[in-house]
């Protein structure tokens, strides 16, 4: 976007000229609802709209909403925009919503709920009175302001572009769940900022010169509020570095705009390459594909993928972001990491899937696990783990020199070479609180079965799949009082315990397979 400059107070109209022009702002024949709050940039938005309505052969609705958040001064608020409206002869809508309330009963910011109560209610009087375009007063500074805001919070190139001249109505992620402001939003209703180029301090000459006598907002000069902090305090106080400070950070906003668009262009390619499945609940994309890709692109993909499932989030905090994105770089199959309302990425073998947290795929694992929570073990014989495909061969060999020398020098996770003496009853189980066992190789060290999982890097929503082999008494005493013991964690380690020893005269055995 290129910059439209105001070259004096007193030229406004040039300057929203030029913007309606450059950027489209306006639809010939078309219906412009104007937002009016009453004070100055709402009014001389207004005011200027009303001079170029002929011109640009355009019909204006005027609308305000009382939040009801600052008593008889917002009721004063809608009686003069009704006066205006009226004396202008310019139709008028106004309505009363008590934001207040709304944030008791929802919880969230004032601001936040505020600024979802007001668009909706512009989108439906836009429907109701068939508009296309909604004109509200942001101005250069209000610009200066969001972008200031916006970088403090630590946006991308989306959120330093500041405020668009024009963009969808639809792009403004309302998350009205209860209202039905979501039927009146229409793909063809855009947001206009026709004062956007032109300063606070042009707009507050140019009420003079017309004779306009805007309400004053109190609330504007309470610190309390984030952005009047910036405005009065931090702007201020940038200034003694940089007196153009505004014209500097509203000059980067159009740069990182124009950046952003380029950008654009690069993600909607890619997501054609890496997609391979949409739907209302989860999105499927090519993991080789999707690593591929430059990290900025990578981490811009999952965010399209999360606006795409959450359209209503407006942001996402980058650390979430960040997260999700090395996990999808380096960890292993089933990694999951949470996003926010309630979403889920999944690392697959061949894909990356984000979805709702209840529709996360269910992946087969990459190693043995169970689908019940206690099944016996047949010796000797064939056991199935269920219905899970994985099944253990369990074999009765008697000791020879050769044998112990394989039972020694075995470093397969899927066969353990037992002492048939030291167990007793064998059973597969999954993983109990407490659970502690001696892992081979540890000198007869205890450990937590949860600290070795962990360290072992199996996923956290798998380790309690893993089947835990545990024996009970011994092969002369089974004693049901006697406590259970870790013989083996499938797939991954047996217990120091029950090693085969140099004394060992019969070995059970027992091999994984997958049918």
């Amino acid at each position: 976007m290129d910059q439209v400059s105001v070259s004096s107070s007193g030229d406004v109209l040039k300057a929203v000229r030029q913007t309606i022009g450059r950027y489209g702002l306006l639809a010939p024949g078309g219906a412009v609802i104007v937002a009016v709050s009453g004070g100055p940039d709402s009014l001389c938005l207004l005011h200027v709209l009303r001079v170029l309505s002929e011109e640009y052969s355009i019909r204006l609705h005027a609308a305000h909403l009382n939040h009801c958040l600052r008593g008889e001064d917002s009721a004063g608020d809608a009686r003069f925009v009704e006066e205006v409206a009226s004396g202008w002869e310019i139709p008028v809508t106004v309505a009363t919503v008590d934001v207040a309330e709304i944030v008791r009963q929802r919880k969230g910011s004032i601001e936040e709920v505020a600024r979802r109560v007001r668009y909706g209610f512009l989108a439906e009087v836009a429907h109701r009175v068939g508009a296309d375009r909604i004109a509200v007063g942001h101005n250069a500074d209000d610009q200066t302001e969001t972008v200031l805001m916006h970088w403090l919070r630590g946006a991308g190139l989306a959120g330093l572009r500041g405020m668009l001249p024009k963009s969808p109505v639809g792009d403004l992620r309302l998350g009205m769940g209860d209202s039905d402001s979501a039927s009146a939003i229409r793909s063809d209703l855009y947001l206009i900022r026709p004062l956007l180029h032109v300063s606070r301090v042009e707009i507050e000459a140019y009420c003079r010169a017309h004779d306009l006598r805007p309400r004053f907002d109190l609330s504007n000069l309470d610190t309390t509020y984030y952005r009047n902090r910036l405005r009065l305090q931090l702007i201020p106080y940038l200034e003694g570095y940089n007196p153009n400070i505004r014209e500097v950070i509203r000059r980067s906003a159009e740069v990182a705009a124009a950046d952003h668009d380029v950008l654009c262009g690069q993600v909607d390619l890619a997501w054609r390459d890496v997609l391979r499945q949409e739907e209302a609940r989860r999105i499927v994309l090519n993991l080789a594909q999707w690593r591929a890709l430059p990290l900025g692109l990578q981490r811009s993909v999952l965010r399209l993928a999360v606006q795409k499932l959450r359209h209503h989030l407006r942001d996402i905090a980058w650390e979430h972001v960040e997260n999700a994105v090395w996990i999808g770089r380096e960890r292993e199959t089933g990694t999951q990491a949470t996003l926010p309302d309630g979403l889920l990425l999944t690392v697959g073998y061949n894909e990356l899937v984000l979805s709702d947290f209840d529709a996360a795929p269910d992946l087969a694992l990459p190693y043995p696990w169970l689908d019940v929570d206690h099944l016996g073990l047949t010796v000797p014989g064939v056991t199935a783990l269920g219905a899970t495909g994985w099944m253990v061969r369990a074999t009765l060999l008697d000791v020879s020199q050769q044998l112990y020398r394989s039972a020694q020098a075995n470093a397969d996770p899927c066969q353990a070479f037992l002492d048939a003496h030291r167990l007793g009853r064998l059973s597969f189980r999954r993983r109990q609180p407490g659970d502690r066992f001696h892992p081979l190789g540890m000198s007869g060290h205890a450990k937590s079965l949860r600290e070795f999982l962990i360290n072992t890097k199996i996923p956290e929503r798998w380790r309690g799949l893993l089947p835990i082999l545990v024996s009970r008494g011994r092969a002369d005493s089974v004693d049901e009082a006697s406590p259970e013991e870790i013989v083996w964690v499938a797939g991954w380690r047996i217990d120091e315990t029950f090693k085969v020893m140099p004394s060992t005269r019969r070995i059970l055995h027992l091999w994984l397979e997958l049918q």
